[in-house]
């Protein structure tokens, strides 16, 4: 199973999940970026397993390569000793590490390839990394905004119901009332004082006249 294939279905079981849980978008792109970042921790590490095991089969390729030679040699000096037997062997030796470092030699080259492979895969994510970071970003901000709007929307709608409509004219015919009584206590308090001023001056005339009358009476 290849990184993205493995990818896909990481990503794709965790946003069926979240998606049945009713998850915000915010958090589930953030999962997203998580389960990118984590794989991408996982690729460097195989390629750099990858790249160790390569190194070993050069290093194992070159040493039997060395053998050859080794062998090599002591076949010619068995030969030039007259030892046929012995040369025999040390043939054999030189053609099982002859076999060793083709073997090791193919090994190396296929660890490069793998190598390869996981440097395209890790190109790859971390490309696909940053854009993933840069769509959470713009989502996070159209979240916000979303969720701002909803809100302003639903104060709104409850603002213009019916039932606080109603509240708001209680409100105010209670206002009216009120100030409707408060003028009410202020007449009444206008009207008081108008009438004890008026008492006065009823009173002022009844002396004037009552001092007119005792003055008439005493003339006559």
């Amino acid at each position: 199973m290849g990184v993205f294939t493995r990818l896909k279905d990481i990503i794709n079981s965790n946003l069926n999940a979240m998606l049945d849980a009713a998850e915000d978008p915010e958090k589930l792109i953030r999962l997203m970026v998580q389960e990118m970042e984590d794989t991408l921790v996982e690729v460097k590490a195989n390629c750099a397993g990858a790249i160790a095991a390569r190194k070993k089969a050069e290093r194992s390729a070159a040493a039997a390569a060395a053998a050859v030679g080794e062998w090599a040699d002591r076949a010619r000096l068995a030969i030039d000793k007259d030892r046929d037997d012995l040369a025999r062997e040390a043939l054999r030796e030189k053609k099982r590490f002859e076999e060793q470092a083709e073997a090791f030699r193919q090994e190396a080259a296929g660890c490069g390839e793998i190598v390869d492979q996981y440097k395209a895969d890790i190109a790859a994510v971390e490309e696909r990394l940053q854009a993933a970071r840069e769509k959470h970003r713009l989502l996070v901000q159209r979240h916000i905004r979303a969720r701002n709007h909803r809100q302003a929307q639903t104060t709104l709608r409850r603002a213009n119901s019916p039932d606080a409509v109603a509240r708001f004219d209680q409100l105010e015919h209670r206002i009216e009332r009120m100030e409707a009584e408060a003028s009410l206590v202020n007449h009444a308090v206008k009207t008081s004082l108008v009438e004890q001023l008026e008492a006065l001056r009823g009173g002022d005339q009844i002396e004037k006249e009552l001092e007119t009358l005792k003055r008439e009476r005493r003339r006559d």
